[in-house]
């Protein structure tokens, strides 16, 4: 059975992430053990890793710099040995090569690009952006994750990923202006949204990515 290193370094909904990427892997051939962990043992052995995050940007990539190993466990598993890796919210952004959240930080540089604040161009729209939206524009790469346009997704955020190339955008939404909903590039992806909080297709898409083979 394949596991599945879901990061802890004190930022997330590990406890929501954890639960639903169990019942994902009921669903997925041959399962997946999910070990929620900050050992960087076990993080380089794993088959599959996920990285959650909640919060400011810096604060995330501060508090996963200082647990001793473990970046470098992360690197070498996903840009070495090839394993698929997915990043949640902030654990998406921290692919890019930097934030702009209260100052600039640097990020994992993984996919190329800059973390901005949300501008709408409606006031209508409020920032944060809390609720419901759809996907559209996926990529080949988003569809073979499983980003598909007939399933809404659970955004909370105040911050949007903007690749240096639109080709590593696998999927935009809309909140009175487009930004990334997902990015993906080789074995590494991210979604902006909390698939750990989008019900059916949130379950549907972690499935996904319990068998993804990029």
């Amino acid at each position: 059975m394949q596991t599945v290193a879901l990061i802890d370094y004190g930022s997330g909904n590990l406890r929501s992430a954890q639960n639903a990427l169990e019942k994902a892997a009921g669903s997925a051939s041959g399962g997946a053990e999910i070990r929620v962990t900050a050992d960087p043992e076990t993080v380089v052995a794993a088959d599959r890793i996920v990285l959650p995050g909640v919060g400011a940007f810096a604060a995330c990539r501060e508090a996963l710099m200082a647990r001793p190993g473990l970046v470098e466990a992360i690197t070498e598993a996903v840009q070495t040995r090839g394993v698929p890796f997915l990043g949640v919210c902030v654990g998406m952004q921290l692919l890019a090569s930097r934030g702009l959240e209260f100052g600039e930080a640097p990020g994992l540089d993984w996919i190329p690009g800059e973390v901005r604040r949300l501008t709408p161009a409606s006031p209508a729209c409020k920032v944060p952006h809390m609720g419901w939206n759809s996907l559209d524009d996926i990529s080949p790469a988003g569809a073979d994750l499983g980003l598909a346009s007939d399933g809404a997704m659970y955004f909370t955020h105040s911050f949007a990923f903007h690749a240096a190339d639109a080709a590593d955008v696998a999927a935009f939404t809309d909140h009175g202006g487009r930004f990334a909903a997902a990015v993906a590039r080789g074995n590494v992806a991210g979604v902006q949204f909390h698939p750990e909080k989008s019900q059916s297709a949130g379950l549907s898409l972690l499935a996904r990515f319990l068998e993804w083979r990029p």
